[in-house]
C-alpha cells in the first residue's frame, strides 16, 4: 500500500507534467479529483475560480497576491483559449502595452470576441476580465505573444482610442518608435478609409520627430481622395528627442521614462551639498551605518514543481519544517554576503568621491557587488556557481507587485542603456532616485535586486555629497507602494518624495532607521 508521501509524490509528478507541457492554468479536468484535493490540501494548488487552479508555494501566506500576479498572463491565455478557442483578441490598447514590453497586470483586461456576453469575470486580488462583443481585427492582423492573441502593432495603433495617446504617452510613443516607415500603417489606413485615424497618427508621428512618416501618411491619404487633417493626440511634446530608429521598444520606454521623471524629482529633492571635503570622515560614517543598513526586499520566480522536490517527498525527507531550517541557513549566508557586498560598495564610493564618473563606477563594479552578495550561498551549496554568472536567464516576479519586469532578453538591451543614462545625468538627485527605481524596474537578477538598488542609491547619494541613507523596515509598506506607483502607473512623485524625506532627515543628522536590537 502506498505511503502518504508516495501518494503526494505521485500527485506532484502529475502537476509537473502539466507545467512542463506549458499549462499556465490548471483545469479541474486536467487532474483527477484525488490529485487535486491532495495538492490543494498540501498547499501546492490555489483555486482561482470554480474549476480553475494555479500552482502555488506551500509556504505562501494566505492572501498573498504574488502567486496570482506571477501567473496572471499564463492563466489568462489558457482561460481565454478554453472559453473562446482562437476567436478572441486582447484590446488594441492592451496589445500596444504588451508590444512595448509593458506587462504590468491590469486591473481589468478587456478582450474582444464575437462570442462575448459583455460581462465581467472576477479574478483574485481585485483584478477582472471583461469580454466585449466588438469588431475583431482581420486574422492577418492578429499575432500570438506568449499564448495571448493580440492586435499586430500597426493594427493596434489604428484601432486604439484617441485618449490612449494622451493618457499613456510612454506606451504610445514607444509603439510609434518601432514603426519602420509609413508603409507599415498606410495599407491598412487606405484600405479602411481611416481619414480621421490617419490624421491622428500623422500628428503622433510628427510629435516624436518622425516627420517623414507623418508627411507620407497625409500625402497618401489625400492622394486617395480622403480629407485628412493632421492632429496631435498627445498632451505635449516628448520629454526628449527619440532616435530615428530604435529596434527595442524597451529601450525607448526607458529613455522616455527617464526624461519624463526628471522634473518631478528635481522639484521634491533637496539640493546637493556637493562633494564632501572630508572624504575619510564621510567613509567612516558610511561604515557606522553598516548594521542598520540591512534591509532587503524579495523577488520570486513563479513556483514550479521540480524533480528534486518530488524525490524529497517520495523518499520521505520532505517536511514543511525543513523550509524553515533552510530559511535560517539562507538568512545566515545572506547576512555574510551583505557584509562582503557592503565592503565592495564602500570601495566604489571611494572611487566616486575621488571624482570618477558615478555611472561608470557602478557599471564597472555592480557585478562585483552581486558576486560578493551571493558568494557565501554558493560556498555552502545553497546556490550553484553558475548563479553568479551574470544577469538572469529566466523571468522574475516581484512579491505582491503588479509590475512584471522585462523579459530576460530585454535585460541585455536595457542595462547598458541604464548605465549610459546614469553616466550622462548631470543632476545627483535624479541619479539617486532613478538609479534605484530603474534598477528594480528592470530587475536584472533573480534575487537581491532590492539590496543592489539600495547600494546603488547610496553610491549615487555619495556622488552628490548626500549622507548614506537607510530605508527603514518600518517604512516598507510606503516604500513598496511608492515603487509600485512608479512601475505600474509611471508616477515617480511618491517615490521621489519618500526618498527626499529620508535624505532631508539624514542631512539634519537624524537617523532614518533604528539600529537592530542585539
Amino acid at each position: 500500500m502506498a505511503t502518504p508521501t508516495a501518494k503526494l509524490a505521485a500527485s506532484l509528478e502529475a502537476l509537473r507534467v502539466l507545467q512542463d507541457s506549458g499549462k499556465g492554468a490548471i483545469q479541474a479536468s486536467d487532474l483527477s479529483r484525488t490529485h487535486r484535493e491532495r495538492l490543494a490540501s498540501h498547499g501546492f494548488l490555489q483555486e482561482v475560480m470554480k474549476g480553475w487552479y494555479i500552482p502555488m508555494r506551500p509556504n505562501d501566506q494566505a492572501g498573498d497576491s504574488t502567486t496570482w500576479y506571477a501567473s496572471f498572463w499564463g492563466f489568462t491565455a489558457e482561460y481565454l483559449k478554453s472559453r473562446f478557442g482562437r476567436n478572441w483578441c486582447i484590446s488594441p490598447e492592451q496589445s500596444l502595452r504588451l508590444h512595448t514590453g509593458n506587462r504590468s497586470v491590469p486591473r481589468q483586461l478587456i478582450v474582444r470576441t464575437p462570442r462575448a456576453r459583455n460581462r465581467v469575470t472576477k479574478f483574485p486580488h481585485h483584478t477582472s476580465l471583461l469580454d466585449v462583443r466588438a469588431t475583431m481585427p482581420k486574422a492577418t492582423d492578429i499575432e500570438e505573444k506568449d499564448g495571448l492573441l493580440v492586435y499586430s502593432l500597426p493594427s493596434a495603433l489604428i484601432a486604439a482610442s484617441p485618449t490612449f495617446f494622451a493618457q499613456n504617452p510612454t506606451d504610445a510613443r514607444a509603439a510609434l518608435a518601432v514603426i519602420r516607415d509609413a508603409s507599415d500603417v498606410l495599407g491598412r489606413l487606405l484600405e479602411g478609409g481611416h481619414a480621421v485615424v490617419a490624421g491622428r497618427l500623422a500628428g503622433a508621428f510628427r510629435n516624436i520627430g518622425r516627420t517623414r512618416v507623418a508627411d507620407e501618411i497625409v500625402k497618401a491619404m489625400r492622394a486617395a481622395g480622403h480629407s485628412t487633417r493632421e492632429q496631435d493626440p498627445f498632451a505635449g511634446p516628448p520629454p526628449f528627442v527619440l532616435r530615428a530608429r530604435e529596434p527595442s521598444p524597451y529601450v525607448t520606454r526607458l529613455h522616455l521614462m527617464w526624461h519624463q521623471m526628471r522634473a518631478p524629482i528635481l522639484q521634491s529633492f533637496p539640493k546637493s551639498p556637493g562633494p564632501p571635503n572630508d572624504v575619510p570622515g564621510y567613509l567612516e560614517r558610511v561604515e557606522e551605518n553598516y548594521i542598520t543598513d540591512a534591509y532587503h526586499s524579495l523577488s520570486i520566480e513563479g513556483y514550479r514543481v521540480d524533480r528534486e522536490l518530488i524525490e524529497r517527498v517520495r523518499s520521505g525527507t520532505w517536511n514543511p519544517d525543513r523550509d524553515e531550517q533552510d530559511r535560517e541557513q539562507r538568512n545566515a549566508m545572506a547576512a555574510r554576503g551583505y557584509y562582503q557586498a557592503y565592503q565592495a560598495v564602500r570601495k566604489s564610493v571611494t572611487r566616486i568621491l575621488g571624482n570618477e564618473n558615478p555611472g561608470t563606477v557602478v557599471d564597472d563594479d555592480h557585478g562585483t557587488w552581486y558576486r560578493e552578495m551571493f558568494a557565501p550561498s554558493v560556498a555552502v551549496g545553497l546556490l550553484k556557481p553558475a548563479d553568479l554568472a551574470g544577469y538572469r536567464d529566466d523571468q522574475v516576479y516581484i512579491r505582491r507587485s503588479m509590475h512584471v519586469p522585462p523579459q530576460k532578453d530585454a535585460v541585455r538591451d536595457l542595462m547598458p542603456v541604464f548605465f549610459d543614462l546614469l553616466r550622462e545625468e548631470a543632476e545627483p538627485a535624479v541619479r539617486v532616485v532613478l538609479g534605484h527605481f530603474v534598477f528594480v524596474y528592470i530587475h536584472p537578477y533573480m534575487d537581491g535586486n532590492g539590496r543592489m538598488a539600495r547600494f546603488l542609491m547610496n553610491a549615487m547619494l555619495a556622488s552628490g555629497g548626500y549622507p548614506w541613507t537607510v530605508i527603514p523596515v518600518e517604512g516598507r509598506a510606503a516604500y513598496m507602494a511608492a515603487l509600485e506607483d512608479a512601475s505600474v502607473r509611471q508616477d515617480i512623485k511618491p517615490f521621489a518624495g519618500y526618498l527626499a524625506g529620508l535624505v532631508k532627515a539624514s542631512l539634519k543628522g537624524k537617523p532614518t532607521a533604528k539600529p537592530p536590537k542585539k
